[in-house]
């Protein structure tokens, strides 16, 4: 079985991956069945590189079949390359939010140079045989250093957040160099089919990209299949642990939780969220004293800027709806500026009546999936979700809202609420039926068997001509009784009637 190499920003303990949540499960998950290599960043910064020229690779021990390889960075390639590139440029960008963007001299020379270190660590470790699996944002360019670098094997990339309208991605001064990055990959896979959709006309626009009549896009003298992997959970995870929590610490009798976990970021809409809360209490009073919303959101990237702002949204937000609707013995919002283990989050996602999930903008939102997969199938609760998640294109039996309408939102808060028993287990068993049909192990089975495909398809095409062939080329050329083709590499070049 060929092994597959993945290369992420952030690599972690293999057994600590299968209980951190979201995509570190998929592939911890992924390396149980097939043999491995994870390469990235061990998330641990050194005052300075001995030789900035060598990647400063460490290797880890072995777990099974597979092998953690990791390098540092210094203080100021973590402030460009991952705060600054990264996070200050692509994440807002890739979000439609240009109003955050910092388009700051040395951010992408720096996130070259951090690219270039891990194409040189990595390209030491390829074998022949590897299939090399990169994943998000922050390692667009890989790829093509690592065409660079000689590796001739399969290369895929995975976007893991959304892609922007083509006129938001154009605004990126690098987004020529970012275009063709991409076109150095045999497959490219994104979320939705909206993600698709905006990827093709970005190519269109900004590099002249066209779409083949085998589907793939054409682009720089290569070819590209860019396709739709939404992200999926280990559904078994969540129904077969997950079990009630004792009630709410309320007072009154019969109080409801809402329940939102989200990390603390503006493209995930918690001040829309929290406001929307507030109007749901004030339009529908009868429910006060009888609904909670528990709002869990994992602090991230705090010294960036935009995260402070919204911290302080938010504590303003709550500490002012509670003190409108609040009573001595009744809270309306829990908020917890902290993460939550695994295990935890899955019992209090069982014991919630609603699922609260309403980015603005978000790649997929596992937590909506990992929330249906840990209700109770008699008697399940109900997931509210944002338009602009990911998960909406697969879950349509979740009540769909535009986050921006707080009336809208609050609107079905109460349809939640409201909702019958017999209509709740019916939509939890179409949505539980998308759930198991696509969970994390199709997803990754699904990728990587396209990657072999449209690897095959590339080694198909015309090869780059080496210079014995451009020899051999040049000699027909200058020669008058020369055959009038030669064949080179498997190709045909035919010899000119003027002699070229």
């Amino acid at each position: 079985m060929r092994r597959i190499v993945v290369v992420s920003n952030r690599v972690m303990d293999l057994k600590k991956a299968a209980q951190a949540g979201g995509v570190a499960v998929a592939i911890a998950d992924l390396f149980r069945v097939r043999p491995g290599l994870w390469f990235g960043w061990n998330g641990k910064l050194v005052d300075t590189h001995d030789d900035p020229k060598a990647p400063d690779v460490r290797i880890g021990k072995a777990v099974g079949a597979s092998t953690l390889a990791t390098l540092p960075l210094t203080p100021d390639e973590h402030r460009d390359y991952y705060l600054g590139y990264s996070n200050s440029v692509l994440w807002p960008v890739f979000h439609n939010r240009l109003d955050l963007a910092r388009f700051e001299a040395g951010f992408y020379a720096r996130y070259m140079e951090v690219n270039e270190r891990f194409a040189r660590g990595l390209a030491a470790l390829v074998q022949p045989d590897d299939i090399i699996w990169i994943h998000d944002y922050h390692l667009i360019p890989l790829g093509g250093m690592l065409r660079r670098a000689g590796i001739t094997n399969p290369i895929g990339f995975f976007l893991h957040i959304p892609v922007p309208p083509s006129q938001a991605f154009l605004a990126v001064p690098e987004h020529r160099e970012l275009a063709q990055a991409l076109t150095a990959y045999d497959l490219v896979g994104l979320q939705t089919q909206a993600d698709v959709a905006n990827l093709i006309q970005f190519l269109e626009d900004s590099v002249s990209g066209r779409i083949l009549q085998d589907g793939r896009i054409a682009a720089f003298d290569h070819r590209l299949a860019i396709e739709s992997f939404p992200v999926g959970i280990d559904a078994d995870a969540f129904v077969c642990g997950a079990k009630a929590i004792p009630p709410l610490a309320q007072s009154t009798d019969g109080v409801q939780r809402i329940i939102g976990v989200d990390r603390l970021d503006y493209s995930k809409g918690l001040p829309e969220k929290f406001r929307a809360f507030g109007h749901f209490l004030e339009k529908y009073p009868a429910y006060r004293r009888k609904i909670v919303l528990s709002q869990i959101a994992p602090p991230t990237r705090e010294s960036v800027e935009a995260y402070h702002d919204i911290r302080q949204t938010l504590e303003a937000l709550s500490g002012k709806i509670n003190g409108m609707f609040g009573e001595l013995d009744w809270v309306p919002i829990h908020y917890i500026y902290r993460s939550a283990p695994r295990d935890r989050l899955r019992d209090i996602y069982r014991a919630s009546r609603i699922g609260f999930f309403t980015p603005l903008r978000d790649g997929m939102n596992l937590v909506a999936k990992e929330y249906v997969a840990s209700q109770n199938p008699a008697d399940p609760g109900v997931p509210i979700l944002s338009r602009f998640a990911g998960a909406a294109e697969q879950l349509v039996d979740a009540l769909i809202v535009n986050p921006y309408n707080l009336e809208e939102t609050a609107d079905a808060i109460k349809t939640a609420l409201d909702m019958e028993k017999s209509e709740r287990i019916e939509r939890y068993s179409r949505l539980m039926s998308v759930i198991r049909g696509y969970d994390s192990a199709a997803w990754s089975a699904s990728f990587l068997v396209t990657l072999e495909a449209a690897a095959k398809e590339r080694s198909r095409a015309v090869a780059p001509l080496t210079p014995s062939m451009r020899a051999s080329m040049a000699k027909l050329a200058r020669t008058p009784h020369a055959p009038i083709a030669l064949k080179l590499g498997g190709q045909v070049f035919k010899r000119a009637s003027n002699g070229k």
